[in-house]
């Protein structure tokens, strides 16, 4: 049985203990899950702005003269071309097209990127790549625990970010750059796992608690930002239709199932001799040749009762697919599930039912995400 003792903790665990917050274990690290609850924390980041330790994400740098050639390989998605600072959603995929998992990778310098993927799927990935890795020459260095991260979101984020730079606030989304603060480069991105505007700083560990302490220095104010812990991250992102590990997408599910189609490159590297083609992109393209035959979408509830990953849908009496993620949304104050179905049930404002056991509940159809901050 594993003991708190046995758990990573991160560069801000001091933090989370003084500040109160609930702490849980999360893939090998003892984390957050909310410091006053999950519904408040929410509502904060959708109205005015949250912090969250992230620290527990991989970290993983590429560099040298085949890192960009090697990514192109292992990644979805076209790494080859990016601009210094840009970042990009990838998915990395084995053989069958299934998932292994879904990530970020920036573009540091010339032949230097950083890739932030999942906790739970790290030391997996490590492997992977040490197996595909063959003739490829660069270095790759796991940086996680020696580094800390963490997002700010929400609509007054950047606002509050102006006071330390007047650049932060110009960047484009999904771009970065890095900046000298208290002695020390924090890579700072414009990106975000919650639907609103935000960004993500990675910063070395020892710099972590004199960090967080100068952002939330004015955490009493209502209309600050205030630590807010896995939780609310999860409602969140859920709300944004936004795919997590292990519920929407895993190594039997392929991304296009998932309704992540502008995550893959079907073409890439097919008329582009200095692009590798990627892991499973044959897979892809035979599916994607004939049509998934389930997709992922949207469902808003009637009632109260929250969805739940793994109840049954359906349709007339019969199952036509199961439910992936779920919750009672704050935002709409409804119950929403992100849903995986028979594609020829996929349309738009169709009845479908969740199974919770002794009833079944009615809910419409709905595109993802359920909401948008713009």
């Amino acid at each position: 049985m594993t003991t708190t003792a046995d758990l990573t903790k991160t560069p801000f665990h001091k933090y989370h203990v003084d500040h109160g917050a609930k702490l849980v274990p999360y893939a090998g690290w003892e984390m957050p899950l909310l410091y006053s609850s999950i519904i408040e924390e929410h509502r904060q980041v959708r109205t005015s702005g949250g912090l969250f330790d992230v620290s527990h994400m991989g970290r993983i740098r590429f560099s040298g003269r085949d890192a960009c050639r090697f990514l192109d390989r292992i990644c979805t998605r076209k790494i080859h071309g990016t601009a210094i600072g840009q970042a990009r959603y990838t998915i990395i995929c084995n053989e069958r097209g299934g998932c292994l998992d879904d990530a970020l990778v920036t573009r540091l310098e010339d032949n230097e990127y950083l890739m932030v993927c999942n906790a739970a799927n790290r030391e997996k990935l490590l492997q992977h790549f040490a197996r595909e890795k063959g003739d490829f020459v660069f270095k790759q260095e796991d940086q996680t625990t020696r580094t800390a991260m963490i997002a700010l979101q929400g609509p007054k984020v950047m606002e509050m970010l102006s006071a330390f730079s007047s650049e932060i606030p110009g960047l484009k989304r999904y771009r970065s750059t890095t900046k000298s603060l208290l002695m020390a480069k924090f890579i700072i991105s414009r990106t975000g796992y919650t639907g609103e505007d935000g960004v993500e700083v990675i910063l070395p560990s020892m710099f972590a608690s004199k960090a967080v302490d100068m952002m939330l220095k004015n955490v009493d104010s209502p209309d600050m930002i205030k630590p807010c812990g896995l939780g609310s991250r999860d409602s969140l992102r859920l709300e944004a239709g936004m795919a997590l590990y292990g519920h929407e997408i895993d190594e039997d599910t392929d991304p296009l199932t998932a309704n992540l189609h502008f995550a893959v490159s079907l073409d890439k590297g097919i008329d582009d001799p200095e692009v590798e083609n990627f892991i499973g992109q044959e897979a892809l393209r035979r599916i994607a040749e004939s049509g998934p035959a389930r997709t992922t979408t949207g469902l808003v509830l009637e009632g109260r009762r929250a969805p739940r990953q793994g109840m049954s849908v359906v349709r007339d009496g019969q199952q036509v697919g199961v439910v992936t993620s779920g919750c009672l949304s704050p935002t709409l104050d409804k119950p929403i599930a992100i849903i995986r179905i028979d594609a020829e049930h996929a349309q738009e404002g169709v009845t479908l039912g969740v199974d919770f056991g002794k009833q079944v509940t009615d809910g419409v159809l709905t595109p993802l995400p359920f909401y948008s901050s713009r």
